[in-house]
């Protein structure tokens, strides 16, 4: 083949968006404590799960205005004010002494800033990289994520200290200074990235910003029953990135006097990467429904297995993190690809917000009631509600798509 017709994804520009994008979730994955700062401040798990959840409510209102501005300002600089915003939001907890309504408003605005990096970064690649590859793409860009997690998590249990000495009432206000100055320093060091990277060359062709626009928008391409899925996975997000934390911390999960949460992430991260980089290209060469189903059933199985693990099986953990790292890593790139699939370049920033909007619906929805459900009935039962949510999604997903390829045998 010539060079015309493999037009040449992993350049110096994919790689710097690569890098920028594993220091930024590096310092979002620091947040994965965030429960813990919840209860150094005096919070139980119902009251993690509801300010966690209703703190999703701004990124998940202000999405479309997002996405226009996305599309309006281009991706590069609006990935660059999401950066600024974090690490302005992480380093405002520091105004925080106790539980109050301002907690809400800096972890809502950390939440905001995530939802742009993230928009901006997918219509940034897809973009950027050869059409026939965007799923690929999409999915490495993803893998640096993963890289991200490996350190992230890991990071913050040294800084906050971890183990059956290091219970929540001995860690001090400066654990947690150390951690939120952190954070906001790991999400500045990415606009360095940024800065060296090329320009789009779709940006400034859409200037409305207005909510109608982003409503026709969405309709005339609307993407389908993959937005279903995207529902799903931000309800299994909560799993590592809300309440993992204070599952291990109420057992307590321990080998020796270590907390096993690094011991999860480094095997929910580093088997998703590599299930990533590995099958990265799978989804075009299979068919990204099909991807798409078998990682969904991972991630049910998943979500069920954290029923075996117990203070007496602390190494347990790993196989849940081992099978919902390997759903994540067949998941997100493949049901992302497939919303913005459908929408044309001038208006990826739409779908790319849209996918986003129903991933923070699924953590807003499932945050406040899974925090319910673990409290009433524990944590076991919680998990098993997110494996049953998953298996529900995935037939009706495999319905509907069925559906759709009987009425459009071509598509």
């Amino acid at each position: 083949m010539t060079a015309v017709d493999t037009p040449r994804l992993y350049d110096r520009n994919f790689m710097l968006a690569l890098a920028s994008q594993m220091c930024f979730v590096i310092a979002n994955t620091l947040m994965a404590h965030y429960s813990r700062w919840i209860e150094f401040l005096g919070g139980g798990l119902g009251q993690v799960g509801l300010i966690m959840g209703a703190s999703a409510t701004l990124g998940l209102l202000l999405r479309p205005w997002i996405a226009q501005w996305i599309n309006r300002l281009g991706a590069r600089l609006m990935w660059l004010i999401g950066y600024l915003l974090f690490a302005a939001s992480a380093f405002s907890n520091l105004l925080l002494d106790d539980l109050n309504p301002l907690i809400y408003l800096i972890r809502a605005l950390q939440l905001l800033a995530a939802a742009i990096v993230f928009a901006s970064g997918l219509t940034y690649i897809s973009q950027t990289a050869p059409e026939h590859r965007r799923t690929e793409a999409i999915g490495v860009l993803g893998a640096g994520g993963f890289f991200g997690m490996l350190i992230g998590p890991y990071l913050g249990d040294l800084i906050l200290g971890s183990g059956a000495d290091a219970a929540m009432v001995a860690r001090q206000r400066s654990d947690f200074v150390w951690l939120f100055i952190s954070a906001s320093l790991a999400s500045l060091l990415p606009t360095i990235f940024l800065i060296l990277m090329r320009t789009p060359g779709s940006v400034g062709t859409r200037r409305s910003v207005k909510l109608s626009d982003f409503v026709s928008t969405t309709i005339r391409y609307w993407p389908g029953s993959v937005l279903l899925i995207d529902f799903i996975f931000g309800i299994c997000m909560t799993a590592p990135f809300i309440f993992v934390a204070s599952f291990i911390d109420s057992e307590p999960l321990v080998i020796g006097k270590h907390s096993v949460i690094g011991i999860f992430f480094i095997c929910y991260a580093g088997w998703g990467v590599t299930v990533r980089l590995a099958l990265g290209n799978l989804p075009d060469r299979v068919g990204p429904h099909k991807i798409l189903v078998i990682g969904t059933a991972l991630m049910a199985i998943g979500m069920f297995s954290y029923a075996i693990v117990s203070a007496q099986h602390p190494w347990l953990i790993v196989i849940p993190a081992l099978l919902t790292g390997t759903g994540h890593g067949l998941m997100f790139h493949t049901m992302t690809s497939l919303t913005i699939q459908p929408f044309p370049m001038e208006v990826r920033g739409t779908g790319s917000a849209l996918a986003m909007m129903m991933l923070d619906l699924g953590t807003l929805v499932g945050a406040p009631a899974l925090g319910y459900v673990g409290d009433r009935f524990g944590y076991a039962s919680m998990f098993a509600t997110v494996g049953s949510i998953c298996v529900i999604g995935m037939g009706i997903y495999v319905w509907r798509d069925a559906a759709v390829r009987l009425a459009n045998p071509s598509s």
